[in-house]
């Protein structure tokens, strides 16, 4: 089913853009959240529009992220944890806690699905942590782990 998309679907499409998808999917998920229309004539003549609107979105997007990016590079924040008798933690210090750590510092919703952690912190000290906040937006925080008393 050819459709045009009228707003960005991450890994999928732009707004604007034309596409053949599958018909379940147009017609399940695409077409009833209204992130996509039936590619008619009518539609086609939209498109230039659509692509407009679509690209001003991503641009105020980007400048918020970027923003927010400035806002949080360098920032430390401390998370706390129960610690087992061997010194390390009781499981990991999960991105939900340092997400959570985050919104409690800036004042601001910070989604755990930035937060990427690539070694799991087991045990107390001091970690550098990468932000990424969307397409080549990166910010680059501390977590001060340490011991729940």
């Amino acid at each position: 089913m050819d459709v045009i998309f009228l707003q960005d679907v991450p890994n999928v499409a732009n707004a604007g853009d034309r596409r053949r998808v599958k018909d379940g999917f147009a017609r399940n998920y695409l077409i009833p959240k209204q992130l996509a229309a039936l590619a008619t004539p009518e539609m086609l003549k939209r498109t230039e529009r659509i692509k407009l609107a679509g690209q001003e979105r991503r641009v105020r997007e980007t400048g918020k992220l970027e923003e927010l990016a400035s806002h949080l590079e360098g920032l430390a924040v401390t998370v706390t944890g129960r610690v087992a008798p061997t010194g390390l933690f009781y499981g990991a210090i999960s991105q939900t806690q340092i997400a959570s750590a985050l919104t409690e510092a800036t004042g601001r919703d910070i989604d755990r699905k930035i937060v990427e952690v690539l070694d799991p912190i087991r045990e107390p000290g001091e970690f550098e942590i990468v932000l990424n906040l969307g397409p080549e937006i990166a910010a680059n925080i501390f977590i001060v782990a340490e011991a729940e008393e």
